[in-house]
């Protein structure tokens, strides 16, 4: 993944890279690679609070910039977020709030993300994992905005795995980030889990599905819930468009989406 981000950044002659920072394991990652690849000079962070962000996410930021020993640029996006509220009230009238609210505070961080990368030419670097990309639990033009995708081939429990291996080098990445729930904050009280199993799990059935050409009648038959299968391998095949249209990254499985594995966008998924 060094390797992979510092070949990339120094042949597209980009010198810096930013990366939108929440506090979460796979930020954390990101950044913690890209100051191993490029050293922490290069590399700038950019904290993006809202209302639903949450002290232990700030701190964990904090603590984890002072680590690596990158900028810092904080930047709170309620205020934006609160005029697209209202410009969009109109419209909405009363209809009551669900994925569009979240999506939209995605986005709005992706453009400011994007906004740096314009004025400062900086390189961003997305913090998708394979997990989330696989069933499409990330936001077109919001967390998916940028130019490299450094862990897009990396699942999330191998994320887990390779933040403690770099701990064990030298702690950086705070202790409490690798031992909290994963949560987007896009919402009062979200967790990664309320949508999806277990990452333990998840991986197991994407791992099957997507690198062993197992069929669903085959995962179910090595005890997975029939249900839970069937949900996730929807969710894998209806969201090939999001996948078609994120930046390009390093492959580390021996069947990385885009390269090895490419299915239609359009084939009547039900």
């Amino acid at each position: 993944l060094k390797t992979g981000l510092k070949d990339y950044v120094l042949k597209n002659n980009f010198k810096k890279v930013v990366i939108g920072l929440s506090g979460g394991i796979d930020s954390s990652l990101v950044a913690t690679i890209a100051v191993d690849a490029l050293g922490k000079e290069n590399v700038k962070g950019v904290f993006m609070p809202s209302r639903y962000t949450s002290k232990v996410s700030e701190e964990d930021v904090r603590q984890l910039v002072k680590n690596l020993g990158i900028e810092l640029f904080v930047i709170p996006i309620d205020p934006i977020f609160s005029s697209y509220l209202q410009a969009l009230k109109p419209v909405f009238k009363d209809l009551p709030p669900d994925i569009t609210e979240e999506n939209i505070q995605a986005r709005i961080r992706g453009n400011i993300l994007m906004a740096l990368s314009n004025k400062f030419k900086y390189l961003v670097l997305t913090t998708g994992n394979k997990s989330e990309m696989s069933v499409g639990y990330t936001t077109l033009y919001g967390d998916m905005a940028g130019g490299f995708a450094v862990i897009k081939d990396v699942y999330k429990t191998i994320v887990y795995k390779l933040a403690r291996y770099r701990n064990s080098l030298g702690k950086v990445i705070p202790d409490r980030v690798l031992i909290k729930l994963p949560t987007a904050e896009l919402k009062p009280d979200q967790k990664d889990q309320d949508v999806l199993p277990p990452y333990e799990i998840l991986d197991k059935i994407l791992k099957e599905y997507i690198e062993n050409d197992k069929t669903y009648k085959e995962i179910v038959e090595m005890g997975f819930e029939k249900e839970l299968v069937k949900k996730i391998v929807l969710m894998v095949d209806r969201n090939e468009y999001k996948r078609r249209q994120s930046p390009p990254g390093i492959k580390i499985t021996p069947k990385a989406f885009g390269k090895d594995r490419r299915m239609p966008i359009t084939n009547k998924f039900t």
